[in-house]
């Protein structure tokens, strides 16, 4: 992405500022067990303003400062280190790849940071966030503190800066779309690569690995989550991860995974056949969460309100249940009542962006959020019909979801995954597409 795009963003997030300082840490780096460690990811927050991918790093920015604004503190050249652990940027890389006005060893923080602390009347802090590090920060304001008898005044308060951020992160630029197309085109090949290399007898990994393979080869360095690969009853385990049962015909399989590119998310789900058809049941509640798909995707737009594509896929879902006879009553009692939420539990979307379930608050003031230009977020219905003696038989264990990743636009919406198709006859024939 454009260093100018970083830059813009430092500089409406400053301008929101007034007469402060903020600090931002990234992501510590988390071990996994013995000698081994997580793969890094970088802090969103620090990611979003700095575009800097290495962790032990601080950026702080100090709106007005003569000698720059924007610093980074990180970790310094060290031949030996670097051998075993990868090359780093270090502080001249800070200042020419990543377009700091200054940069420092992360080592010296404690006796710069002080300084740059003195006469800021609040510090824009996520207190919390990183627990290890509120420490020190708060014994960066006491230093200055201690001098206030020499005429150093030392800031006045905390104020945490996920409120400007976060409305910053919600609506996104034109080069942030760019990259979410990438993801979601790349998410899409993921999935309809495992959709094509799916057969009764394959284990759910072995389509996990499909998936994994594709996003690679297309950019990513990782998934934006663990993926789901569902089959079966397992469908109607939402956050289902084990991967590891054997996929059997005659029953559906639920995929729910996306990938990352440059720390941007896509996230899609699509539920096909293990064989090559649906069976009628299975036909029949497919369709009917087809539907609530797309009268979701009818009512995103600018000016909508963020909960009318949940209440308009609910009611679909509902009314389908009653046509299925799996719920008995009028749609409104079945809605008022909550009857539906057991087969239906969650929202049918959330924001998306540098997280899976991206930042930014759904009711403003109290209000619903109106959608704007440049919000992305996810449509996914689902219908997840548990077994159970009062379930009939052929509908028992089949749970069936269908994602797509959507941005608001200027005239309606955009579906960045469109390359990968929703409906039943078009998943047959990509199904059909693997023999």
């Amino acid at each position: 992405m454009d260093k100018n795009a970083f830059r813009r963003r430092r500089a409406e997030f400053m301008g929101l500022m007034g007469e402060a300082i903020a600090i931002i840490p990234t992501s510590p780096v988390r071990p996994r067990n013995g000698d081994v460690e997580y793969t890094y990811r970088p802090d969103s927050d620090f990611y979003y303003l700095t575009h800097f991918p290495e962790p032990e790093a601080v950026a702080v920015l100090v709106p007005g400062r003569t000698q720059g604004e924007f610093l980074l503190f990180c970790r310094d050249r060290d031949p030996d280190k670097e051998q075993w652990q990868g090359r780093r940027a270090g502080p001249e890389g800070a200042v020419s790849r990543y377009d700091a006005d200054d940069a420092f060893p992360i080592d010296d923080i404690d006796d710069i940071l002080p300084g740059l602390l003195e006469d800021r009347r609040r510090v824009y802090y996520s207190m919390g966030r990183h627990p290890e590090f509120d420490g020190r920060v708060l014994d960066w304001v006491n230093e200055v503190r201690s001098k206030a008898r020499s005429g150093v005044r030392a800031p006045e308060e905390f104020v945490d800066p996920n409120h400007i951020l976060h409305e910053m992160r919600l609506t996104k630029g034109a080069e942030e779309i760019a990259v979410m197309r990438k993801a979601a085109a790349v998410g899409a090949e993921g999935h309809r690569r495992a959709i094509r290399a799916c057969a009764p007898g394959l284990y759910e990994y072995e389509l996990e690995a499909e998936l994994l393979y594709a996003f690679r080869r297309g950019g990513s360095s990782y998934p934006s989550y663990p993926p789901i690969v569902a089959g079966g009853a397992n469908a109607c385990i939402l956050h289902y991860t084990e991967n590891d049962a054997p996929l059997k015909d005659g029953t559906l399989v639920l995929i729910d995974a996306g990938c990352e590119i440059d720390g941007y998310a896509s996230d899609i789900t699509r539920t096909f056949p293990v064989g090559l058809r649906f069976t009628p049941e299975q036909r029949a509640l497919y369709d009917v969460v087809l539907a609530a798909h797309g009268a979701a995707l009818e009512v995103i737009g600018p000016g909508r309100e963020w909960p009318a594509a949940h209440e308009t896929a609910v009611k679909v879902l509902t009314q389908g249940l009653v046509d299925l006879r799996l719920l008995s009553g009028s749609v409104e009692g079945l809605i008022e009542n909550g009857d539906y939420k057991r087969f239906y539990m969650h929202k049918t979307g959330h924001w998306l962006g540098m997280d899976v379930h991206d930042v930014g608050d759904y009711k403003v003031g109290g209000a619903a959020r109106v959608l704007e230009p440049g919000m992305v977020t996810t449509v996914e219905p689902g219908l997840y019909i548990p077994g159970g003696d009062d379930i009939p038989e052929r509908f028992r264990n089949i749970g069936i979801r269908i994602e797509d990743d959507v941005l608001v636009t200027k005239k309606g919406h955009e579906i960045l995954s469109q390359t990968l198709p929703r409906r039943a006859e078009d998943i047959e024939a990509l199904r059909a597409e693997g023999l």
